[in-house]
């Protein structure tokens, strides 16, 4: 009786408990509270926890630091710890990032971030040192002249990539498929970045290049526009817009850029911590390709800025997506001078496609996945050829061909062959194509059917 009489009493006691532990469940403070209830006590208490460190760090560290140096990479360690992006610039840092932003700079020519203790190539600039020694979209080094990145900031890591104009250095880097990391040697140079470039392409389509977000930016695409437009007058049938390894850059250039091709509508909101700084920005009339139909080529090194002018054309229906998913920076960075100390790159807003989409660590989906593909010649075997044989006559044509090919060498006229870029073709043919339902239809219902027929 005593046992049965225990069990019912347990019985009884567990229901309590549990709407006991549900209540305290529900009575837990949510982070906002928290913080409101923070007084300038908790502020002061945390503070001198920090002067406690300063202290011990300043008297115990096994090398002796300045006070601005254990300031700063206090400073450095908080802003990094918060995300990939917020960081701290000293003085010179801040003046770099400054010329970046007018397009000219010195060193390597590559977009970084931090990922997993590595640094990781965000995306190669066309026509530098970086891209034109093979360096690519996704790559992490490891490495910098045999010196380990693991342990350093991001920041450090680029002060090291940085040095005089004419230094080699040696990138240790793994790279997505590769079995062995590779070392690349790269040449440090002056970095002009012309943001656009453009042509025609089959007499019939303009093509624009934009491979970053700088000051430059927008009128560089009005003048391509307008070159493209005086080359080929009325025979233009439709635009491809390149952002592949775009790493970003200026916010409102990005904006600019998607109001070029839209006659109304949002392009892009940013909404910050508190509501009041939700900030929509909306195109105006006037779409200086006169309706044409558009592709936007992306990749996995298209990313910030690219990634809202990709996904406002997507969102509105003017353009269809191509390529390979972008890489999913979905945030805002303010840049706040601190005077005589540099400044403070903070994350301080997610953005948000005209649909509300947040292409946070997602990025851009194209609207047709087309893969770069390098087209290779097929191993069918050694075949005997008629050169092949014993005491064949010579060719006077092919030894005459290859006297002016040496000639042309030594001059200088013979250009290099690059090899097909397999995703501006299909985007190409994808472009003849869309032309044959563009007689009746508006550019947007032609780029549904055209998205239909994929």
């Amino acid at each position: 009786m005593r046992i049965f009489g225990y069990l019912i009493l347990s019985f009884l006691l567990l229901p309590s408990s549990v709407a006991y532990a549900q209540e305290e469940e529900r009575t837990a403070p949510t982070k906002e509270e928290q913080i409101k209830a923070q007084t300038a006590q908790d502020t002061y208490r945390q503070l001198n926890l920090f002067g406690d460190v300063f202290e011990r760090v300043r008297g115990q560290y096994v090398e002796p630091l300045t006070d601005e140096e254990i300031v700063e990479k206090s400073i450095e360690g908080l802003l990094t710890s918060l995300d990939p992006h917020s960081s701290y610039l000293d003085d010179d840092d801040y003046k770099d990032m400054q010329v970046q932003t007018r397009g000219e700079f010195g060193g390597l020519g590559i977009e970084v971030t931090m990922e997993n203790g590595f640094v990781k190539v965000v995306s190669p600039i066309d026509e530098t040192p970086a891209a034109k020694a093979g360096v690519q979209a996704g790559d992490y080094i490891t490495h910098l002249d045999s010196e380990q990145v693991m342990g350093l900031s991001l920041s450090e890591a680029v002060d090291k990539m940085r040095g005089k104009v004419g230094e080699p250095i040696i990138l240790s880097i793994v790279r997505e498929g590769a079995e062995e990391t590779m070392d690349i040697e790269v040449v440090r140079d002056i970095i002009k970045i012309q943001s656009v470039k453009s042509r025609v392409e089959q007499e019939d389509v303009g093509y624009i290049r934009v491979t970053t977000f700088n000051q430059n930016t927008m009128p560089g695409v009005k003048k391509a526009v307008a070159d493209i437009k005086e080359e080929a007058g009325d025979k233009i049938v439709g635009y491809v817009l390149d952002l592949r390894n775009n790493p970003g850059g200026l916010l409102d250039q990005a904006i600019s850029v998607s109001d070029a091709f839209l006659d109304k509508g949002e392009i892009v909101s940013t909404r910050g911590r508190n509501e009041n700084d939700t900030k929509r920005d909306n195109a105006t009339p006037g779409d200086l390709t006169d309706g044409k139909p558009i592709i936007v080529l992306v990749n996995g090194g298209s990313a910030s800025a690219s990634e809202i002018v990709a996904g406002a054309l997507q969102d509105h229906r003017r353009a269809l997506i191509l390529g390979t998913q972008s890489f999913g920076k979905g945030s805002v960075q303010t840049v706040i001078p601190l005077p005589g100390h540099g400044a403070m790159r903070l994350t301080t807003a997610r953005y948000y496609t005209p649909s509300g989409r947040s292409i946070q660590s997602e990025g851009i989906e194209p609207d047709i996945i087309v893969e770069q593909a390098k087209l290779e010649e097929l191993a069918h075997g050694k075949r005997t050829r008629e050169s092949d044989l014993r005491g064949a006559i010579t060719n006077d044509s092919k030894v005459k061909r290859k006297l002016k090919e040496e000639a042309e060498k030594v001059l200088g006229k013979k250009e290099e062959e690059k090899p097909a870029d397999y995703q501006l073709n299909r985007a190409l043919d994808l472009m003849h194509g869309i032309v044959l339902y563009s007689d009746s239809d508006k550019p947007q219902q032609v780029i549904a059917k055209a998205k239909t027929v994929q």
